[in-house]
């Protein structure tokens, strides 16, 4: 399966950034089709409002977990104003992941 134009934008920004060694985007609209948010926002038609991200990066060693998350919002702050309108976000240390595998 092929990304849409916003999770392009979405791995686009994080790789630069963050220089992964693992990123893993979902898109997962389908299943908030049909369920009303405060504002009245829906899962858009087409998908891309809902995604579900793994990330594995040494750019995270030093920090915490939630400032690993308002990291990665920062650098979506566009995304997640417009077109997004859930983001789940893992965001993991290389050693993190290897110790969960």
């Amino acid at each position: 399966m092929s990304d849409g134009p916003i999770a392009t934008i979405i791995r686009e920004k994080l790789t630069s950034a963050l220089s992964p060694v693992a990123l893993e985007l979902e898109d997962d609209s389908w299943r908030h089709a049909g369920h009303h948010h405060e504002g009245g926002m829906d899962a858009r038609p087409g998908g891309e409002s809902h995604f579900n991200l793994t990330i594995v990066s040494a750019a995270f060693e030093e920090l915490s977990r939630v400032a690993r998350q308002r990291a990665v919002n920062t650098l979506l702050a566009d995304e997640l104003a417009g077109p997004v309108h859930a983001l789940s976000i893992r965001a993991l240390t290389p050693a993190e992941a290897a110790s969960r595998a």
